[in-house]
């Protein structure tokens, strides 16, 4: 079975809900599934996860690793990796994190990378997550929105992905409302005429989206999940 790194058009487009979510139907169908966020900035969390975004992963994932090997690296400031790093005055281990990476692709049967940001977000001034994608060797699924400003957006997250030879398994366009303007009823078909790349799902909006469990039903009702496991 692929692993894939799920990438997002921009920051707060839902790929942690996305993530967990696909983690969540992969598991009820008895799929042994792996979480992975590299690295993960923001405001610490109590509790047993620093991150929230990790904290929803392995929720849904309900996997036996520790926070170390699902988040290697956490920058406690809400700012890129690279920001993050040289107001604390880290260095980011890239070669650490690939081999938390390499150990959850023997773990698991499948492996679901979440970025961070969006594909050209800096790890460090000149190391891209562009650059983390092409060192993990995986195929990628793209998050996006369907508003204003989404087919611009999704265009230059694709054409970055080819000038790095990244492949795309598709896009997953999420928070749709099927009651907006005509950018949110047109996005569907205009993005997949001007990218020519499949649409994986259409997600409707919803409220509670951090919760796995109700992201979970709307992914397996509204997204071809047998297209990633074929």
């Amino acid at each position: 079975m692929k692993s894939y790194f799920v990438t997002g058009t921009d920051t707060g487009v839902g790929k942690t809900a996305i993530t967990g979510a696909i983690a969540w139907v992969l598991r009820k169908r008895g799929i042994d599934v792996g979480v992975m966020k590299p690295i993960a900035t923001g405001v610490g969390q109590k509790g047993r996860f620093r991150s929230e975004d990790v904290a929803v992963l392995h929720e849904a994932a309900l996997t036996n690793d520790d926070e170390k090997t699902i988040n290697p690296v956490f920058l406690p400031l809400p700012v890129s990796p690279y920001d993050a790093s040289k107001a604390l005055g880290i260095k980011i281990d890239m070669k650490m994190i690939l081999e938390r990476y390499k150990y959850l692709v023997k773990s698991h049967q499948v492996v679901l990378v979440e970025g961070i940001g969006g594909i050209m977000t800096p790890i460090t001034r000149d190391f891209f997550v562009a650059d983390m994608i092409k060192q993990m060797n995986l195929e990628t699924i793209v998050v996006t929105r369907s508003t204003l400003g989404t087919i611009n957006h999704t265009i230059m997250t694709i054409e970055m992905c080819k000038k790095y030879q990244i492949p795309v398994k598709g896009l997953v366009i999420n928070y749709f409302d099927e009651k907006g303007g005509p950018a949110e009823q047109n996005a569907p078909s205009t993005l997949h005429e001007v990218t020519g790349l499949p649409i994986l799902g259409i997600i409707p909006f919803v409220k509670n989206y951090q919760k796995p469990e109700i992201m979970a039903d709307l992914v397996e009702k509204n997204m071809n999940i047998n297209e990633l496991i074929s």
